[in-house]
């Protein structure tokens, strides 16, 4: 898909509203609200105007992204249930915040996920099968991190944020910004992690070195079980004055802001601007993973009032208000989902066991004579079993 211009007007059948800030929120900069009306601008807290300009294809593009994204996380979500995935961590309500922060990435620039960007990895051509085999315990995940320019999934609450830091210092270092086509970094992480030393750490660091880097903060509401007003007596995005760079809450179930809010934030990163903070403000509408159970923690009510902002319905109501699409492409999109879908279990299914002894792959790149004496003990171990009661 291609990307649109955040600093341009956008070209709307008819004008769209201005705004500078979301209505009943002032801190929130949105460009489409849930009921699917397109606002032509919002400025952020800093007087930073945010916009985009797609063309029609552009937006059947980035709806066709939410629905498939959605559709292959339920698909995943489904396998878990069934047995056949140790666990999942689902995106639910998310997809608008991964889709849009996703699309606003250019080749060159390098993403560090958590276990939840299934939505950017989807956004970064990566096979949506890479990490069903990890949580089904084939593999470690599979995909080439250089090649794709999408870290491994990070376990670690946080964790990940360091390592996005060394990276984006090490871009600067190699004089890879100060240009338009410089390369930026993102790191993507919960509201919890926010709570965590590592990330508190990854902001001193980015900030004294003017790090190439963006902080994307998913704020789903919930550290698995604590609420958001356990983490924080402030919107998170106004940490970073603290630390000495800008701030920014995004409304993440909006993915037309989602992208010009992180375009703008890349832009300003490859630029030799320094490192920035994005709250996407957004809701988990399942369970943190499927070993969680919500309704332990929160009402159904809750879950009621953010389901009428729901990414895909308020996207849906507006290719249909601005007559961009008709019911025939819904039904292809859907179709298109279910496919893929199904393919994708077939895959997870078709997956073979590995064996035991391939724990001794891939540790060394250059092998190790310590390592192939292991190896050897370990399959003397298993052979030892061959054709015994064992």
């Amino acid at each position: 898909m291609a990307k649109g211009d955040p600093g341009v007007t956008s070209r709307g059948r008819r004008a769209a509203p201005r705004s500078k800030r979301a209505a009943g929120d002032p801190e929130l900069v949105q460009l489409l609200t849930p009921e699917g009306e397109r606002i032509e601008s919002a400025t952020g807290p800093d007087g930073t105007e945010y916009r985009v300009d797609f063309s029609d294809e552009e937006y059947r593009g980035l709806y066709r992204d939410l629905v498939l994204v959605r559709k292959l996380d339920a698909e995943a979500t489904a396998l878990q249930r069934q047995g056949e995935l140790g666990l999942w961590a689902s995106l639910l309500g998310q997809e608008a915040a991964q889709v849009g922060s996703g699309r606003a990435l250019r080749t060159q620039d390098m993403a560090f996920p958590t276990y939840r960007e299934h939505g950017v990895l989807y956004c970064r051509g990566i096979d949506p099968i890479m990490p069903l085999g990890l949580f089904r315990g084939v593999d470690q995940g599979g995909w080439d991190p250089n090649e794709f320019k999408f870290n491994m999934y990070t376990i670690v609450i946080g964790a990940q944020t360091l390592h996005a830091t060394g990276y984006a210092m090490g871009v600067a270092m190699d004089g890879r910004t100060g240009t338009e086509d410089g390369e930026a970094v993102i790191a993507y992480f919960g509201d919890g992690a926010t709570s965590q030393g590592d990330v508190n750490e990854a902001f001193v660091w980015a900030s004294v070195f003017n790090a190439p880097l963006v902080f994307f903060c998913q704020n789903n509401q919930y550290a698995i079980s604590e609420p958001l007003e356990r983490q924080t007596r402030v919107p998170l995005y106004r940490r970073a004055g603290g630390f000495g760079f800008p701030g920014v809450r995004v409304d993440g179930n909006d993915v037309l802001a989602s992208y010009a809010v992180t375009r703008h934030a890349l832009d300003n990163a490859r630029n030799g601007q320094g490192p920035s903070l994005i709250e996407a403000y957004t809701y988990r509408m399942g369970a943190h993973t499927t070993s969680d159970d919500p309704t332990r923690y929160r009402i159904a009510s809750e879950v009621e009032a953010w389901q009428a902002k729901d990414p895909i319905a308020r996207m849906k109501a507006f290719l249909t208000r601005q007559q961009i699409v008709d019911e025939s492409f819904f039904a292809e999109v859907d179709e298109q989902a279910r496919t893929e879908s199904v393919h994708l279990r077939e895959r997870v299914l078709n997956m073979p066991d590995p064996q035991p002894v391939s724990m001794f792959d891939h540790v060394y790149p250059n092998g190790s004579a310590e390592l192939d004496e292991q190896r050897a003990q370990f399959s003397r171990y298993l052979e030892s079993f061959e054709g015994s009661a064992h």
